[in-house]
């Protein structure tokens, strides 16, 4: 049986890299520019790109690794339908197979560069690295009066388009068929898809929205009202941050913290507290989180002390081998493999066993109760966070070793409360019994004294 999956996935894959594109091997990499030759005209451009998660594509070690297991499982089947997005160059040149850096050439290994993109002409759809690529010399992109001394330029409106993005940016399994990430769709079927492109708010300043950069695109083009720029932030603070890019890093970080809010309400009915958590995502024009959904985590933690700072709750934390508390409120999706089973394993899923991440501006209330012990002081603190993380330790422990990688926690969003224990200040019934006993006693001794 898995003979006959792994000979339909070769086909399936086979059939999906030579529609409308070029056969592998047909150009060489040395067909494309290196991305240090284009920074001579676009310095800030290429400064932008160089560091990004486009840039360190296939460099990535996550990638790198879930690539190689991917291969070793598949009998290498799964080689070139990664690839493809993750080096281009690399698997158009015929660079690849086989996985790893051992046979690419220096431009292959910068990823998703320059003039790898300016050189698509087409696209033939959406997802698995949909895309078709000119060896022509002429340079696509979003401006229709662009003139070079160095190459021929052309006005792209693909270029403008979330199409573009999507071509990479949806990828479906190639023999079942299901959404592996759905970046792109989720956009598509969700409510900013006739007012915002991809490219609003991952190619300009404004962290969730469009804001124009005006300037110059080259030091020798025309100053223009807005020139994209080239960071292209996403959520992915931590491989930035390993690769030793602190400005792409802390530009994710910021881009998760514009992503949600979260509001809190807390009270006390008789002994119980009951506190309201609501999470909305406000900046995201996709599901919360995206891309790499089966790793990616958001959760909320809450944790609750009295007023001598011990802790009375605590839900969300994480536990010895850094896995989230499976009581908390976990933002995520869970496929499943033949068997049923949850798997990380992208090439093993035949389907989606659990999604309930949030979509774009979407409200979740997540309910919160527990019991007050007696005798606590007040007031009651209440801690919310909206935590987020690249990869949960199971999936980094399984590519890399128990404890070899541990992916940072980023607090998304946060709030604070306070809840005020009844009677506060004023004696509780057991303070009262006693007040009273001891009247009683004294009142009885005054009278037989008498």
């Amino acid at each position: 049986m898995r003979a006959i999956i792994l000979l339909v996935m070769a086909t399936m894959i086979a059939g999906t890299l030579l529609a409308g594109t070029i056969v592998a091997g047909a150009i060489e990499s040395s067909d494309f520019d290196d991305p240090t030759v284009c920074k001579g005209c676009h310095g800030e451009i290429y400064n932008q790109w160089d560091g990004s998660m486009h840039a360190i594509a296939y460099t990535d070690p996550v990638y790198l690794a879930d690539a190689e297991m991917a291969s070793r499982e598949t009998n290498g089947l799964t080689d070139t339908y990664c690839a493809r997005c993750h080096t281009p160059i690399g698997v158009l040149s015929g660079e690849v197979p086989p996985i790893g850096l051992e046979n690419l050439s220096e431009i292959s290994k910068k990823g998703i560069q320059c003039d790898f993109c300016h050189s698509v002409n087409e696209s033939t759809g959406i997802g698995n690295g949909a895309f078709m690529v000119s060896t022509d010399g002429i340079k696509r992109g979003p401006y229709d009066d662009s003139k070079s001394p160095y190459h021929g330029s052309m006005f792209s409106d693909l270029h403008t388009k979330s199409e573009f993005c999507g071509m990479c940016h949806d990828v479906n399994h190639p023999v079942t068929g299901i959404p592996i990430e759905a970046t792109y769709t989720e956009w598509k079927e969700g409510p900013y898809n006739s007012t915002t492109q991809c490219q609003d708010c991952h190619m300009t300043p404004g962290i969730t929205h469009f804001e124009a950069n005006p300037g110059k695109a080259s030091g020798i083009g025309p100053y223009r009202d807005n020139v994209y720029t080239h960071y292209f932030v996403g959520g992915n603070a931590a491989v930035t941050g390993v690769m030793g890019s602190e400005v792409h890093q802390s530009m994710a970080e910021e881009r998760l913290k514009s992503a949600a809010t979260l509001a809190l309400e807390s009270e006390m009915k008789d002994n119980e507290a009951e506190i309201t958590v609501k999470v909305t995502n406000v900046g995201a024009g996709h599901k919360l989180p995206t891309g790499l959904a089966e790793a990616r985590q958001v959760w909320i933690e809450i944790l609750v002390k009295d007023a001598s700072g011990k802790e009375i709750y605590h839900s969300g934390g994480l536990d010895s081998e850094g896995e989230v508390d499976p009581d908390a409120v976990l933002y995520h999706e869970v496929l499943g493999d033949a068997s049923g089973n949850p798997t990380m394993k992208v090439w093993e899923a035949e389907s989606i066993l659990f999604d309930n991440r949030i979509l774009p501006k979407e409200t979740r209330v997540e309910k919160y109760n527990f019991a007050i012990p007696g005798g606590l002081k007040g007031p009651i603190t209440v801690d919310a966070k909206l935590n987020y993380r690249s990869a949960s330790q199971k999936f980094l422990d399984e590519l890399f070793g128990e404890g070899a990688v541990v992916a940072p926690v980023i607090e998304m969003a946060g709030a604070e409360g306070t809840i005020e224990v009844p009677g506060e200040g004023v004696p509780g019934f057991e303070v009262l019994f006693v007040l009273i006993s001891l009247l009683v006693v004294a009142y009885l001794v005054r009278r037989r004294e008498k």
